[in-house]
């Protein structure tokens, strides 16, 4: 007799939309890993500097926004040096944006790939969020030096315990720009004049976010504005901690993550929901 063999995997389109499949997602890490080296490479592989692109394109940016908003505007920086003020907000809205920009796409960018083998959709925002962060860290490791300068050979900043809450702060970044992201690359099936707006208004989305300014710069009547953005507390938060200068609370950054945990519940939703059927459409 011969024992009654079993699939291994179940290929169903008619599983629950809030099924997240997290089991599945775990034995497909080799591919998750893969396809994180893969964005690695072929980004950067063609290009004259390579890698070094992560340090240059901060520093640049650094210079143009001390130029623009710190000399010519005149725009607080509460105090810290322009050079850290903006360093440090550009390090983490650099991971957000990214993130956010290419997980918005990954439908209509990797429609070719899904249409020919089966693996975890999830996979793929999933690997985007992990490449940027490579990215992220090289750029933060660049702030971290610019750090340890000023506060070796200078007074004037004053890095505090709250430090230790910055894996937290990158994980709720993570949250939000993947939440986002699949809830754009699931509109943006049906509606591809989608892609031209996110950009234009990630673009406007930098300015109601403190990177470029402190809150404390703003109107007090105006400050819970932009508190309801939930990066607001996330970049206070980070400056705090690293350049002893910011205003946030803890009932912000539970303000926050309440609101990123509900995106990116909702992002995962519809995200599963569009996966079935995007192929009719893309």
């Amino acid at each position: 007799m011969t024992k009654e063999s079993h699939p291994t995997y179940l290929i169903n389109s008619k599983q629950s939309i809030f099924s997240l499949n997290l089991k599945e997602v775990w034995d497909y890490r080799d591919l998750l890993l893969m396809l994180v080296k893969r964005d690695f490479i072929t980004f950067y592989k063609q290009t004259v500097l390579g890698p070094l692109w992560f340090i240059v394109q901060p520093l640049l940016t650094t210079a143009i926004y001390m130029l623009i908003f710190g000399n010519i505007a005149k725009l607080s920086t509460d105090g810290v040096p322009q050079v850290l003020f903006y360093l440090s907000g550009i390090t983490i809205w650099n991971y957000f944006s990214e993130s956010l920009t290419k997980t918005s796409s990954v439908f209509t960018s990797n429609a070719g790939m899904f249409g020919k083998v089966y693996f975890p959709r999830l996979i793929m925002p999933l690997s985007i969020v992990a490449s940027s962060l490579m990215k992220f860290a090289v750029q933060f490791g660049i702030f971290v030096l610019v750090l340890l300068y000023f506060v070796i050979f200078t007074d004037t900043i004053q890095p505090n315990w709250w430090i230790l809450f910055t894996p937290v702060l990158i994980v709720l970044m993570a949250m939000f720009a993947l939440g986002m992201g699949m809830i754009f690359s699931s509109m943006t099936t049906k509606y591809k004049d989608l892609t031209f707006l996110l950009s234009f208004g990630i673009q406007l989305f930098m300015y109601v976010t403190p990177v470029v300014y402190p809150i404390s710069a703003l109107p007090e009547k105006f400050r819970f504005l932009v508190y309801l953005n939930p990066l607001s507390s996330i970049f206070e938060c980070f400056r705090y901690a690293f350049l002893g200068s910011g205003s946030f609370d803890l009932m912000s950054i539970l303000w926050s993550s309440i609101v990123i945990t509900v995106l990116l519940i909702v992002g995962t939703v519809i995200f599963n929901k569009v996966e079935k059927s995007f192929m009719d459409t893309v």
